[in-house]
């Protein structure tokens, strides 16, 4: 244990006893000795976007110790969007059970293969259907606000989750992994065909142009996940992924600078774009969170690189994620910090005890983080 961290727990150990707002003062002013800087507060939570968003699994939530959640409404069927009372009725649900419904995943544009999406007209690039799509988009954003959900996530995907064959963990678990070298492109071409880079922007950049002023109309905050993984080079099934690099991400984020169009950052799909992620991870934390670019966090570690990496427990990973929290208290990231893509066990099909593992993990981050100010 290094200097600065015994004597903070050593800190707040010693004043356990005392009446709360004492302890917090005492422990703050020392952490402030010893840093010879100002406090960041923390304002993280916990959260989970797993659904469905029933009362069962809104208890599981509470179990554990989730207050907040990504939530997942009835889908829209042939309408294709939620009324005012689709979302009343989700968000009721969640009040009915103490759960705060902080945002909510689009029922299209999500992480899947353009070659399974039925409502593919956006990336497609096809019109009139994604002028179509983008209207029920815009829809849901205004309905949002009218019953006091804050934001929505979504993807802008065409290859959705590249994985090679899973792989052996801890426990009898098994771990998704990616391997570019081992990767085949089949089919060779998706149905979009090949695709350079500027087309792809340029469909991203058209459908930003028409939701985001209405996400800034309705004060409601739109996350974009980045693409996992990126692209080996050359691309993959004829193209490659723009939002599979740093720059691809910082790139995105100019497109229509607003205080509402921002990043669902995905900590284990950024550290799979690069070449060393537990050196790198906590600049890209900097660099988007001091600009007010992060508006939700999956909170996950891998062990590899770019091109090569088995997504694991987030103890047992390259990244040392008490200092990934340490970043996303000093950027005061004020939203939820949740798990994704948890290992499988044959014996946990639901994946109830990894996530249950790293909600707990993740809460005890949290307080670590808040005992160092």
């Amino acid at each position: 244990m290094q200097r600065r961290d015994f004597l903070t727990v050593g800190a707040a150990g010693s004043v356990a006893a005392m009446a709360g707002c004492q302890q917090s003062t005492v422990v703050t002013t020392y952490s402030q000795d010893l840093d010879a800087k100002p406090a960041k507060p923390v304002k993280m939570h916990v959260g989970c976007q797993r659904g469905p968003t029933s009362a069962s699994m809104l208890q599981f939530f509470k179990r554990h110790g989730v207050d907040h959640i990504c939530g997942y409404p009835p889908k829209p069927g042939e309408r294709g969007y939620w009324t005012v009372e689709d979302l009343e009725q989700t968000r009721d649900l969640c009040e009915q059970h103490g759960v705060s419904l902080d945002i909510v995943a689009l029922p299209f544009l999500s992480s899947s293969h353009i070659d399974r999406e039925k409502r593919g007209a956006i990336m497609l690039g096809k019109s009139p259907e994604r002028d179509r799509d983008i209207e029920h988009i815009q829809i849901m954003v205004a309905n949002c606000a009218k019953v006091g959900i804050p934001a929505v996530k979504y993807n802008m995907s065409l290859l959705g989750v590249l994985r090679t064959e899973r792989t052996p963990g801890r426990g009898g678990s098994t771990y998704s992994t990616w391997k570019a070298a081992e990767a085949v492109a089949d089919p060779p071409l998706t149905r979009a065909g090949e695709l350079g880079d500027d087309e792809i922007w340029e469909r991203i950049t058209y459908f930003l142009e028409r939701v985001i002023p209405v996400c800034e109309e309705h004060k409601i905050r739109a996350a974009c996940h980045p693409h996992d993984p990126g692209t080996p080079p050359g691309g993959f099934q004829g193209m490659n992924r723009v939002l599979g690099t740093v720059d691809g991400l910082k790139k995105f984020v100019s497109i229509q600078e607003n205080p509402y169009h921002g990043l669902n950052l995905c900590l284990g799909s950024t550290a799979e774009m690069l070449q060393d992620p537990a050196n790198e991870i906590v600049d890209v934390i900097h660099y988007f969170g001091e600009r007010n670019k992060i508006f939700n966090i999956h909170f996950r570690n891998i062990r590899g690189k770019r091109g090569d990496f088995q997504e694991v427990y987030p103890d047992e990973g390259d990244m040392d994620m008490l200092q990934l929290a340490r970043a996303l208290r000093d950027v005061e990231y004020p939203y939820m910090v949740m798990p994704d893509h948890v290992p499988k066990h044959a014996e946990d099909p639901g994946g109830h005890q990894g996530f249950a593992f790293s909600y707990g993990y993740i809460k005890a981050l949290i307080q670590a983080v808040k005992a160092e100010v």
